[in-house]
């Protein structure tokens, strides 16, 4: 199983344990005033999610959130941001490689957003909406925004 699995280093003279390296995913959480959420239809899918996506090999957070927020909902200015989640590593079938998932609360300097070069459509609805569309995500998001 281990020599399926990429990001796998194995220490062959047992003085160390296996080493699993990780992908890491960011999403960012952006809240309105009426505390509805953004949310994003990627290019090429036809559902909502959270904007982000994998960080770059020597990229900072605030560099990844910045490129990531551009790329799907052209985020301008500046931007605060907080970690408010970390999801336990998911092994990702696809590309047989675990990925941890960070969430952050973003707060941007300029609320004006339409689909960036990765992004077909974005949306901010508020979590009743989502409830109605994507329970599972609904629950995700209201253990994660309710804390």
């Amino acid at each position: 199983m281990k020599g399926d699995i990429q990001g796998v280093v194995e220490y062959l003279n047992g003085m160390r344990k296996t080493d699993y390296l990780y992908r890491i995913s960011i999403k960012g959480i952006i809240l309105n005033d009426d505390g509805e959420v953004l949310f994003v239809k990627e290019s090429g899918r036809d559902w909502w999610d959270l904007p982000g996506g994998g960080m770059d090999h020597g990229e900072d957070i605030k560099a990844a959130i910045a490129r990531e927020m551009k790329e799907e909902i052209n985020l301008a200015g500046d931007f605060t941001y907080r970690i408010v989640h970390v999801d336990d590593p998911k092994m990702l079938e696809r590309a047989k490689i675990s990925q941890v998932r960070l969430i952050f609360i973003i707060k941007p300097e300029v609320m004006e957003f339409s689909p960036g070069a990765d992004g077909d459509e974005v949306s901010f609805m508020s979590l009743k909406e989502l409830k109605e569309i994507d329970e599972p995500k609904y629950d995700y998001l209201r253990m994660i925004i309710n804390g």
